[in-house]
């Protein structure tokens, strides 16, 4: 605890990764872990299968340029056919709405149209999930985190005291970048050097705390579970350094995603999700902590770099602002595909005048699916919400109770 990464330890680790890295293979592969339920295979005609012995392919985003095991690549240096389709249609036909924001739930399906996805919005003060757009998606076994991951990352490193928002980090040569642009960019290299620096046990603890490996929701009817191995990945397949850089052989859920990002937003408290499936469950809602994180010192240090990756002209998350500028966003992004499946993730908290919200943005498809495409759809989705004036300043009044249709 308490550690910093001198320049001599991340050269020396940055050598020996490359050079185990390329001793075994150069290309920049990894693995999905996931799997399906029965309903989830009924509506949309093909399950969800583990993958053994098959790796898949880690995605620059947006074009954004990548150090990645010492070599800068980019969309075109990948040669992955995409056979899955990004559209489809009648994905909410088995949601349980009757507990969900009438608002919140409009404008989730109109942001998400015809993409194959879903959309899952948290009110992170309470753990209230205010709507999960195409259920069978969300409450499935997950898919691989993709970049996602690196938030969980950063939060580890930064209580171990490794680093701060911009303590630079040698990642060879002159090249040198801190945690901001690190999170805004989505380099990878940098989250290789600090998953090797941690080691697994240390990264597998925080990963566990934050709640990866465990149910997120409580009492969710159909919430499977997601996976985070007990065993390091092997060296050969890029160990712990390809598990902190886009989540290799973990399997993570909208739920897990979305419950971790909603205790960045309100300080610390790890809530339960729940989804209330009537109007009374959602009037008489209690929220249920599941535990308190210790990240409230360190929260402040990890903003910049998810606000970077909406606000940066080269963050991976700026298509978001393509659609909606009116308050502050901090999100990250995560591209990565299997099989001919492409996965695209964003999750993000809106700072909104009437509270924050959280939202998580799952996509799989083809080649128009991708992280910063869910980023786009966020913006989109926040839009839709400002228009109906959602996020407008409400006074309470005696009058007004029980007339209000959104807000916080």
């Amino acid at each position: 605890m308490g550690r910093r990464i001198s320049g001599l330890v991340i050269v020396f680790l940055l050598f020996a990764g490359l050079m185990s890295a390329n001793a075994a293979n150069a290309t920049v592969r990894h693995r999905r872990v996931a799997a399906t339920t029965s309903h989830r295979a009924a509506s949309r005609g093909s399950a969800r299968r583990v993958v053994r012995g098959h790796r898949a392919v880690a995605v620059p985003e947006h074009g954004v340029v990548e150090r990645v095991r010492g070599r800068r690549s980019s969309i075109r240096s990948y040669g992955e056919r995409f056979t899955a389709s990004s559209f489809a249609d009648n994905l909410t036909a088995a949601d349980v709405i009757g507990g969900e924001d009438p608002v919140v739930r409009a404008a989730a399906i109109d942001a998400l149209g015809n993409m194959n996805g879903t959309v899952l919005a948290i009110d992170p003060s309470s753990g209230r999930i205010l709507a999960m757009v195409n259920q069978n998606l969300a409450l499935s076994a997950g898919a691989e985190p993709c970049s996602t991951i690196k938030v969980a990352v950063a939060l580890a490193a930064l209580k171990e005291g490794m680093v701060k928002a911009d303590t630079p980090v040698n990642l060879g040569g002159h090249y040198s970048v801190d945690l901001t642009h690190a999170l805004a960019r989505s380099i990878n290299l940098y989250f290789e050097v600090l998953g090797r620096a941690m080691g697994f046990e240390r990264v597998k603890h925080y990963a566990n705390e934050f709640g990866l490996g465990e149910l997120a929701g409580y009492n969710i009817p159909g919430e499977h579970l997601g996976v985070y191995p007990d065993k390091v990945l092997p060296a050969a397949d890029g160990g712990v350094g390809r598990m902190c850089s886009f989540g290799e052989s973990i399997s993570m859920t909208p739920l897990q995603l979305g419950a971790l990002v909603s205790a960045i937003a309100n300080g610390g408290t790890l809530y339960y999700l729940q989804h209330p499936t009537t109007q009374a469950e959602a009037v008489d809602f209690q929220p249920k902590v599941k535990r308190l994180l210790d990240i409230k010192d360190v929260i402040p240090q990890i903003l910049p770099g998810m606000q970077g990756a909406v606000d940066f002209s080269n963050g991976t998350a700026r298509s978001l602002r393509t659609n909606f500028e009116q308050f502050p966003v901090f999100g990250k992004t995560g591209t990565c595909s299997d099989n001919g499946t492409r996965f695209g993730w964003f999750v993000s908290y809106g700072d909104a005048p009437t509270g924050r919200i959280v939202t998580v943005i799952f996509l799989e498809g083809g080649k128009p699916t991708f992280g910063p495409k869910a980023a786009e759809l966020t913006g989109e989705f926040y839009r839709a919400m400002y228009d109906r004036n959602y996020f407008q300043s409400k006074t309470v009044t005696t009058a007004s109770v029980g007339q209000l249709s959104g807000g916080q």
